[in-house]
């Protein structure tokens, strides 16, 4: 308790992150929770209460994966408003371990020094960024662990990461689990594997069923369409919300996505729309003005060599910018 006393001190010093110091104040005082909000991927962000025991918790659960201890150093460099920067401090405070305190930007490790880190957390926006950064990208590589999430991974920035040292992992969680419950190692592993004792099963719309008994709520049903490969597996298809039905067939939008990534520089995603006989029918959108008719032409070639007859889109639309949520996350509205 000293030494977290002691921590808590001296990371209200930090100058001008009075984001950081409100939360802290929450975390230290009498109540049993503190406000979170969901991520507004899937509508508006809602406020919640996060039990601090289910918090220190989930924070145990990593910190026991990683090895995290006294001895170890943790960054953040994403906002304490939502859960995943919450709950890198909490894992510091748990753990009694350094933490360095990063800007909440594209760059989070543009001015970082320290060589000796042992986990972070970004987004992919911002892993991408430091990617394209040559001192940046060499202070990443001496990074320890890795965590990706708040919005999905792409093929294109699993292959970026591939010959760096560091040990990256996508996440799956949410606000609701206290951050994540499972962790997919990148360029490894098809499949999320849980933690601690974690397990999972389906319910009848093939949609994963969270067991987390480290939790006070211990069952969580949520809308992701899985392949479950056994009880502490599972390989993520796509939301169920989000499943295309075309003339009886389903379609996942983030599998096909995940096809054609090497041939779209832009952002895209896939999408639908009604369609009298079919019910719906399969879009591909991309961000930014219309291509020309001649890349337009060489775009759909290559996409009926990648895609099966069933899933080539019936259009290719453009919208100058898509809607996304704080954490990078595009919101599929067309």
């Amino acid at each position: 308790m000293k030494r977290m006393a002691n921590i808590f001190k001296s990371w209200q010093e930090e100058q001008g992150n009075e984001e950081l110091t409100a939360f802290l104040q929450e975390w230290f005082n009498d109540q049993s929770y503190v406000i979170g909000h969901t991520s507004g991927s899937t509508g508006k962000p809602k406020e919640m209460q996060l039990s601090k025991e289910d918090m220190r918790a989930s924070a145990r659960l990593t910190n026991e994966y990683f090895g995290i201890c006294e001895e170890s150093v943790l960054l953040l460099c994403l906002s304490v408003s939502y859960i995943a920067g919450k709950m890198m401090v909490v894992r510091a405070l748990e753990a009694g371990a350094d933490l360095i305190i990063a800007d909440v930007s594209s760059r989070p490790l543009r001015n970082i020094e320290h060589r000796e880190i042992d986990l972070v957390a970004m987004v992919p926006m911002q892993v991408e960024e430091t990617l394209k950064h040559p001192k940046e990208q060499a202070v990443l590589a001496e990074i320890k662990h890795l965590l990706i999430g708040g919005a999905s991974v792409s093929p294109h920035l699993e292959r970026g990461l591939k010959g760096l040292p560091t040990v990256s992992y996508a996440t799956y969680g949410m606000t609701e689990t206290v951050s994540h419950i499972a962790l997919r190692r990148l360029n490894c592993d098809p499949c999320y594997l849980a933690l601690g004792k974690v397990c999972f099963s389906t319910d009848e719309r093939d949609c994963l069923v969270i067991e987390a008994p480290h939790l006070k709520e211990k069952i969580f049903v949520t809308n992701d369409m899985v392949e479950l490969v056994n009880q502490y597996s599972f390989k993520w298809l796509g939301r169920y919300d989000q499943v295309i039905n075309s003339g009886g067939l389903k379609f996942f939008p983030e599998l096909i996505e995940r096809k054609i990534a090497i041939n779209i520089s832009r952002r895209y995603f896939i999408s639908s729309q009604a369609d009298e006989r079919l019910g719906e029918h399969i879009v591909l959108v991309i961000e930014g003005n219309p291509l020309a008719p001649r890349a337009l032409d060489q775009l759909q070639k290559k996409l009926k060599a990648l895609l099966s007859d069933y899933e080539q889109p019936k259009a290719i639309l453009f919208l100058p910018h898509f809607h996304e949520t704080s954490s990078g996350k595009v919101i599929r509205l067309l």
